[in-house]
């Protein structure tokens, strides 16, 4: 009994809920709407017991949500929830961690805004804007690390690896508004330190065209599509749904302004993309 009520006492901790600030520390777009349907995703989807159908499930429920882009960004660093714009990778984010609280069990919006910022942030701390996992190699190597996901590129066919140093952001200060702050700058330099000729596995476009390639790809699967920029690794995620039998990206479209299912599959829609040069994997945890 004892055990149970210290870790009941730390985890309540690590939602601020002990000092009063958890709402504080959270930015929602819609707090009324959003926390009863977070409630109810939560509720359905607790009853799918197979991680990548849970995931599958939750994001067809964001078809035709509006694209929009920047809703991270604020003045002060905070877990923001929106559910009614979304990019590429909140939707990703959002999807996740809404899958990963329905398979703990719990149906709380605190719980699934605790497993978001797990997620979304280096080490699960809101520390400013450094402290988001801006770059997917970051992302995946910190929440791999905290067994949130998987990278399980390197288990299909025809991986191979390639090494990149990631510098984009600081080479292209001024596309990012709260790096003119020279403190965020400084901090995402040394992020980037980590990250000088990284290696991490592909799948390269058109081994996608193989059989046991494509049917490596499951249900649910996330996905990040490999960029050919030198300095950057991922430029765009989505997550993998069947149609007849072969692999398309659900994914929130710049393009077409809202989260949809290419009409095309995911090897057509990447060979339309010639900057695209492959796909890295990733799945929660059972």
């Amino acid at each position: 009994m004892k055990k149970y009520l210290i870790i009941t006492i730390l985890f309540l901790s690590s939602l601020n809920l002990l000092g009063g600030n958890f709402r504080d520390d959270v930015k929602f777009f819609d707090e009324k709407n959003d926390t009863t349907r977070i409630t109810n995703i939560l509720i359905e989807a607790e009853k799918i017991s197979k991680p990548g159908d849970r995931i599958s499930a939750i994001a067809h429920k964001f078809i035709d949500v509006p694209y929009v882009a920047g809703t991270l960004e604020d003045s002060v660093e905070r877990t923001t929830v929106n559910l009614d714009q979304l990019d590429c990778t909140t939707f990703v984010e959002t999807v996740m961690a809404l899958a990963y609280t329905a398979g703990e069990r719990r149906t709380s919006w605190r719980d699934f805004v605790y497993n978001l910022r797990r997620m979304r942030y280096r080490g699960g701390e809101v520390k400013g804007y450094p402290s988001r996992l801006h770059y997917i190699s970051d992302w995946v190597v910190d929440n791999s690390h905290r067994g949130n996901f998987t990278e399980v590129t390197d288990r299909i066919p025809q991986n191979r690896s390639v090494i990149k140093t990631l510098n984009f952001m600081t080479r292209n200060r001024k596309l990012y508004p709260a790096l003119a702050d020279s403190a965020n700058f400084a901090k995402m330099k040394e992020v980037e330190q980590g990250y000088i000729n990284h290696q991490f596995p592909v799948v390269k476009t058109n081994s996608l065209g193989n059989k046991a390639v494509s049917q490596s790809l499951r249900e649910g699967d996330i996905v990040a599509l490999v960029t050919s920029n030198k300095n950057l690794d991922v430029s765009h995620l989505g997550i993998i749904t069947i149609v007849n039998g072969k692999p398309h990206l659900l994914h929130a479209s710049a393009s077409l302004k809202k989260v949809t299912v290419t009409t095309v599959p995911l090897i057509d829609f990447l060979r339309k993309n010639p900057s695209l040069t492959g796909i890295r994997v990733f799945r929660l945890n059972e």
